[in-house]
């Protein structure tokens, strides 16, 4: 088996729907399998899932989260490459294919990940330098300002690429033991990247594939517990990558009444 397609859903049928539709109307030209695990939704996503019978569907028993639930699918998976795809997305046809070719033509590439646009064509930065203090403010001032659309269409060796899309050699995935599961969601992108960086692997950004990503669908159902989610992840990185700087984010997030 060339390549596992692996999603994770949480209550996100409508998304879920659109992308899985979009993976069988020009279905990848190389032997590919596509996992779906879904973490505990009550919305029907697990029988929209169903109508495409190829689809290997894995029903956890809680919402284990974003790392974890991916980490299944992993284990779960046949594939020698790794595609982590979320359900908010949709692949035009021939997107895998282009992206696949990108990575076997660098082996030392570990990682790629394509240029990621919304609805309506507006590029996302989906990727950045290692998160920390001034690469995070970086990352925002960036984000906010006119030159997301230049930057995404350069090709780039980053720190990391968005986990919305993120094509990865199983070889180096397993290396690195997976995903780091004390993320339950965000900064698992992050933290992959930089412990396949440590082995000397690269991290490509590509920008002769797109992908729509309809970004924040999901987490927009909830938004309180998407924040408290991200400032526990947020912690979490700091703790690991950053231990010194690690108290004084918890201060300053009590500050703001974040935490």
């Amino acid at each position: 088996m060339t390549l596992s397609i692996i999603i994770v859903s949480f209550n996100a049928r409508s998304d879920l729907e659109r992308c899985l539709a979009s993976l069988h109307a020009a279905a990848p030209q190389v032997s590919h399998e596509i996992l779906l695990v879904d973490n505990r939704s009550t919305d029907g996503s697990v029988e929209v899932a169903r109508r495409w019978p190829d689809i290997r569907v894995i029903e956890l028993e809680a919402n284990v989260g974003f790392a974890r639930a991916n980490n299944t699918g992993i284990r779960a998976s046949t594939g020698r490459v790794l595609l982590l795809l979320n359900s908010d997305t949709i692949v035009p046809p021939g997107a895998i294919e282009r992206l696949l070719s990108v990575l076997e033509a660098e082996p030392q590439v570990a990682v790629v990940g394509p240029r990621l646009v919304d609805g309506n064509g507006r590029a996302e930065l989906s990727f950045g330098r290692m998160i920390g203090p001034l690469n995070e403010w970086r990352q925002q001032r960036i984000a906010r300002s006119g030159l997301v659309e230049s930057l995404t269409r350069q090709r780039h060796y980053p720190d990391w690429v968005s986990g919305a899309c993120l094509l990865v050699r199983r070889s180096d995935a397993e290396a690195v033991g997976l995903l780091d599961e004390r993320y339950f969601m965000y900064a698992e992108d992050v933290d992959f990247c930089a412990a396949i960086r440590a082995r000397g692997r690269q991290v490509l950004f590509t920008p002769d594939v797109e992908i729509v990503h309809q970004r924040g669908r999901s987490a927009a159902a909830a938004p309180a517990n998407t924040r408290a989610a991200y400032r526990r992840s947020q912690i979490a990185f700091y703790e690991k990558h950053h231990p010194l700087w690690a108290p004084i984010l918890k201060v300053y997030l009590r500050v703001r009444q974040e935490i």
